[in-house]
Formats: C-alpha cells, sequence, structure tokens
C-alpha cells in the first residue's frame, strides 16, 4: 500500500469489516465441524477453507459428498453457487483493475461476499478515491473477515462435535446472505432476480443433488438480464408498448 491515505483507507475498511465477525465466527465453526462429521481430516478441512475460500460453495459440496453424489456433479452446483463471484470480478474490475499483477491476484484470491460488498459500497460513496486506496480499503475489509475465515475453521475442525448443535451454529448462513445481498436490491433488476431465483430455488427443492439451487441462480439471473434489457429499450420498443 501506498502513502498515507492507502494506510487510513486500510485502518477503515478494518472497522467497516469487524462486524462480519459476528457471522465469520459461527459461520467458520460450523463449516470445520460439518467437514469432520463428513470424514474429512483436521488438514483437509482447513486446506479445503484455505483453497476454496467461499463458504456457501463448501457447504454444498461437503453436503453432496456426503450423499455420495458424483463428483462432476460436486464440481458443478459448487461452481454455480459461485457464479456470482464472476459477477463480482466484473463489477470490481473498473475499481481495481488498474493495479499491478500481483495486487490483481490478491483481489481475486480474497474476492468473497463481504470483501465485495463492503468494498463496492465505499467505492460508489467515495468515487474520488485513488486505486491504492480502494486496494488499501478492500484488504481491511479482508483482514477481519477471510483470516479469521481459516481460524475458525480450525478450531471447529479441532473441537468436531464437541460443539452441541444445540447452540443452532447453523443461524450464521441465512443471516450471511441476508445481511450481504439485502442492501445491494437496488434496482428493480436486483429485486426480481431475488424473487425468481428464491421461488425457483423453492419450487425445484426436490430435484436431487440441491440441483433446484442450479435452476433457481439461471433463473434468477435471466430474470434479472431480461428486466435490465426490458428497462433500457425506448419507451415505444418495450413489449406491450
Amino acid at each position: 500500500m501506498d502513502g498515507t491515505g492507502a494506510m487510513s483507507s486500510y485502518w477503515r475498511g478494518l472497522r467497516d469489516g469487524l462486524p462480519f465477525l459476528l457471522v465469520v465466527g459461527p459461520f467458520g465453526l460450523l463449516f470445520g465441524v460439518v467437514a469432520t462429521d463428513a470424514g474429512l481430516s483436521f488438514f483437509e478441512a482447513v486446506s479445503f477453507s484455505v483453497v476454496v475460500i467461499a463458504g456457501a460453495a463448501q457447504f454444498t459440496a461437503i453436503q453432496l459428498m456426503q450423499d455420495h453424489t458424483p463428483t462432476l456433479v460436486v464440481l458443478v452446483s459448487a461452481m454455480a453457487v459461485n457464479l456470482r463471484m464472476a459477477m463480482y470480478s466484473a463489477s470490481i474490475t473498473p475499481h481495481l483493475g488498474p493495479l499491478p499483477l500481483w495486487k490483481r491476484v490478491m483481489v481475486g484470491y480474497f474476492l468473497v461476499d463481504q470483501s465485495y460488498a463492503a468494498s463496492i459500497l465505499e467505492y460508489e460513496r467515495h468515487p474520488q478515491l485513488t486505486v491504492a486506496q480502494k486496494f488499501g480499503y478492500f484488504m481491511g475489509v479482508v483482514t477481519p473477515t477471510c483470516i479469521p475465515w481459516y481460524l475458525f475453521t480450525a478450531l471447529g475442525a479441532w473441537l468436531g462435535q464437541a460443539i452441541p448443535p444445540e447452540l443452532g451454529l447453523d443461524f450464521a448462513v441465512p443471516i450471511a446472505f441476508i445481511a450481504l445481498f439485502a442492501p445491494g436490491l437496488r434496482t428493480g433488476a436486483h429485486r426480481v432476480a431475488a424473487l425468481v431465483a428464491a421461488l425457483m430455488a423453492l419450487g425445484f427443492a426436490g430435484l436431487p443433488y440441491n440441483l433446484g439451487l442450479i435452476v433457481g441462480a439461471l433463473a434468477g439471473m435471466m430474470a434479472g438480464a431480461e428486466v435490465e434489457r426490458r428497462s433500457g429499450l425506448p419507451a415505444d420498443r418495450r413489449p406491450g408498448a
């Protein structure tokens, strides 16, 4: 990071990222417990979090592996859950794309829901930030989110079944995603995409191997894209005009 401005942005990002610990902690603990319960060793569970660093995809893969799902379906399902990362990347590239290659690699690795959501809101609120300041803020958010993710995964894998299910750690999963996506539903296309995805995922919940999630994700993206396409047309060219 270059200069005092970037360092100041780092500390601001660190401060803004601290509340995510309330979710990252239980989420990481739960994954560590579930992973070891599924038969993974301590090293495998921690490596899973370090390599994949995507909680939703990790839970999806673990659940399917427990159900003895074919490997191809596990991979496709995890990739479908992580399709949003491609959209995150496209959205944040105008802000961090000019960075040197090694910094872009760091951004690509640490680009998770929390770091994207906090950073993109900061960039929109303060368009005058330099690239160095934007990178500093991004890494500030990463510090209390991604690093603790590894540590809490390790703790959950170490404790294993010593954590009683009565604690209800699984509450962190839905709360995390509601807190992340709700502030981002700023346009009609966003809201339509979320609604269609949820309804389709529920409607196709009976499909094997959690394929209902893939159906919902694809339907939501198509619905949102169609609303954006129609809203971009002149009034006299819109369907029904």
